[in-house]
């Protein structure tokens, strides 16, 4: 096999090796049905015990309790954007949302199409450098959720810790899904597409709350009812099936890593190592986020000049390290060190920031 790169995409995402040596001895033959998973029908007992699998280890994963029911959806983590406005929001009700970045704007952009939304936050005040605390919440009467990005992969911004206020939560938690856990009692609805940290795209993963089901919206198509979708397992229309299995097989590598809290652990090892080599670099890297709100899964840094930022994704792509290259909105670097990304990978950074600083002074 030829050498793998260190992959710090933000999305799709560097996966475990083993995931997919597995799919690739499994994709010709499945089990030795003597045809492909893809080419099955998703009602046959081969798809039905890997999607059943998929959702079964979804839960257990990420410790969800039995008020909820997780549903594998298409699209990814924009449909989302809409659906959600469209299913929870009844006459007279309203959506709050925080803005923290670019992936929040879309959903505010979507919600105010289907519904009456609104910014409870603005982090467009703070340049997007950190998220609020709950006494900056401007929460109106008769809200029915917040709706926060967990993380914004562009600007490496997070929730540390998740608002508590008086209404449930919906979370956008593309890119540092399955990282932590969650305190659900918070939430009615949690989402993200599985290209930033669980799988391939295609897929978006939902978990949402039996009660918010009963109650609905019904005056919408049926591909967009969470309530269809949930009465028939994920199975109303044909299903993305090569990334639910690929889902599956990733949640089986992070069962046997140690689960969520091995991820978390891990995430932050490899984030504390990139923050430290950016602090102690005497101002050559520099991070534009309080550190209190730092992502672990997206950490962005610049250089001194757009020259040597140039130079830097150059040399470092040279030696192994791809897309480094920050969003195209913002600039400057980014390493997104997803679950699947080794400590190896991270290390291999490291050096390469200190080498680098030494010779382009």
């Amino acid at each position: 096999m030829t050498e793998r790169k260190h992959n710090f995409s933000a999305g799709p995402c560097t996966l475990p090796v083993e995931v997919l040596q597995q799919a690739q001895q499994q994709f010709v033959d499945y089990q030795g049905a003597g045809m492909a998973l893809i080419e099955m029908s998703h009602r046959g007992e081969h798809f039905q015990a890997v999607a059943s699998e998929a959702s079964a280890l979804a839960m257990e994963i990420f410790q969800a309790p039995e008020e909820f029911q997780v549903l594998f959806l298409q699209a990814g983590a924009t449909l989302q954007f809409s659906m959600i406005p469209m299913n929870l929001l009844h006459p007279g009700e309203k959506g709050a949302y925080v803005n923290s970045g670019a992936w929040s704007q879309g959903a505010i952009a979507d919600g105010a199409l289907h519904g009456e939304v609104y910014t409870a936050w603005d982090g467009a005040d703070h340049h997007y450098t950190r998220m609020p605390a709950d006494r900056e919440l401007a929460l109106q009467d008769n809200t029915r959720y917040l709706h926060i990005t967990t993380n914004e992969t562009i600007g490496g911004v997070r929730f540390a810790e998740f608002p508590q206020v008086e209404m449930p939560l919906i979370g956008d938690m593309s890119s540092d899904y399955m990282s932590r856990p969650i305190p659900w009692s918070r939430f009615d609805l949690v989402y993200g597409g599985a290209q930033k940290n669980l799988g391939p795209a295609g897929l978006a993963v939902v978990f949402i709350r039996k009660a918010v089901l009963e109650n609905s919206n019904r005056n919408i198509g049926k591909y967009l009812r969470y309530d269809i979708h949930a009465a028939h397992a994920s199975m109303f229309n044909t299903p993305p099936v090569f990334p639910i299995y690929l889902f599956g097989e990733v949640l089986k590598w992070m069962k046997k890593q140690g689960g969520l809290s091995a991820m978390q652990r891990n995430a932050e090892q490899k984030s504390s190592m990139l923050y430290a080599a950016i602090e102690q670099s005497d101002g050559y890297y520099t991070c534009p986020v309080e550190p209190a709100c730092r992502s672990h899964m997206n950490v962005v840094f610049r250089l001194p000049n757009a020259e040597l930022e140039q130079q830097f994704l150059t040399q470092s792509h040279a030696a192994g390290m791809v897309n480094l290259k920050g969003h195209r909105s913002v600039g400057g670097c980014r390493a997104s060190i997803y679950n699947a990304m080794p400590l190896a990978g991270v290390t291999a950074l490291t050096e390469f920031m200190a080498e680098f600083q030494a010779n382009n002074r």
